[in-house]
C-alpha cells in the first residue's frame, strides 16, 4: 500500500479535497500511522481476560478472610475478656464424677460455659431436665447437634449468652468448669441468686471461701459440692 493511500484512508468523511489528495511527502508514513492507531483484537481480549481474573481472585481472597473471621472471632474475643473462661473438654473422668455429686439430687441442672454440651447431655441422660450457657455460638450449634444426636434434646436447652448477664436463681443444680480468676466473683454472684436447696459442683477448680459438702476426684478430675444453705452459714434442714 502506498503513502498516499494509507493518507487517504485516514481523512476523516467531508474534509477538504485538497487535503484528501494531496500526495504524502517522503518519510511522512510514520506520522500517518501513529495518526491512526489500532488497538489489536488479541491486545484487547487479554486485557479483559486479566481484569476478570484479578476480580475474580478479589472474590476468593474477600470471601476467605470474611470466613475466616467468622469462624475465628468466636473463639478469639473470649481470651480478649478480662476474665476468661477457655473451652477444655471435660473427661470422661469428670462427667462420671459430676453425675456422682447429682445422685439423689432432683431438679434442674445447668453447665455454666457449656462448651460441646457433654456435661448437659450427660445429665439429661440421667433423667434431668438440663441447660447450657456458652458465649461461643459454634460450641452451642454443636452442643444441640450432640443432644440431638444421643436423643435427649427434648429435655435440653442451650443458650448463646455471658454468664455475667443471665441469672440462674430459677435452677437447682449448677455445674461450673472455671479458672481461678473468676471464682471469687462467680461465688458473690450465686451466693445471692441461688436459692437454699441449690447445689453447685465445681470442677478443676474449687471456690475460695466456701466449704465443699464433698469432695471425689483426684487431679484435674477432682469435683467439690457445695450446698447453698451451707455456705451462706444456715443450718442444714432436716
Amino acid at each position: 500500500m502506498s503513502a498516499s493511500l494509507a493518507l487517504r484512508l485516514c481523512v476523516p468523511v467531508g474534509a477538504d479535497t485538497a487535503v484528501a489528495t494531496r500526495r504524502a511527502a517522503p518519510g511522512t508514513l510514520q506520522e500517518e500511522s501513529q495518526a491512526c492507531p489500532a488497538v489489536p483484537p488479541r491486545v484487547e481480549a487479554s486485557s479483559l481476560k486479566r481484569s476478570s481474573w484479578g476480580v475474580l481472585l478479589t472474590g476468593v481472597v474477600g470471601g476467605t478472610l470474611v470466613t475466616l473471621y467468622a469462624v475465628v472471632t468466636p473463639f478469639v474475643t473470649p481470651a480478649l475478656r478480662k476474665i476468661c473462661l477457655p473451652f477444655v473438654p471435660a473427661t470422661p473422668k469428670q462427667v462420671e464424677n459430676v453425675l456422682k455429686m447429682l445422685q439423689c439430687r432432683s431438679g434442674s441442672v445447668v453447665d455454666i460455659g457449656s462448651g460441646d454440651g457433654r456435661i448437659v447431655v450427660a445429665a439429661a441422660k440421667a433423667g434431668f431436665r438440663a441447660f447450657g450457657y456458652e458465649l461461643n455460638p459454634w460450641l452451642v450449634w454443636y452442643a444441640r447437634y450432640q443432644a440431638w444426636r444421643a436423643g435427649v434434646h427434648g429435655s435440653t436447652k442451650f443458650y448463646i449468652s455471658d454468664l455475667w448477664k443471665v441469672t440462674f436463681s430459677q435452677y437447682t443444680n449448677v455445674v461450673v468448669f472455671g479458672v481461678p480468676q473468676m471464682m471469687l466473683q462467680l461465688e458473690k454472684k450465686l451466693e445471692l441468686e441461688l436459692k437454699d436447696d441449690a447445689r453447685v459442683i465445681a470442677c478443676r477448680f474449687p471456690f475460695p471461701h466456701w466449704t465443699p459438702e464433698c469432695v471425689t476426684g483426684e487431679g484435674i478430675d477432682t469435683v467439690w459440692a457445695y450446698d447453698a444453705r451451707d455456705f451462706r452459714g444456715r443450718e442444714r434442714q432436716p
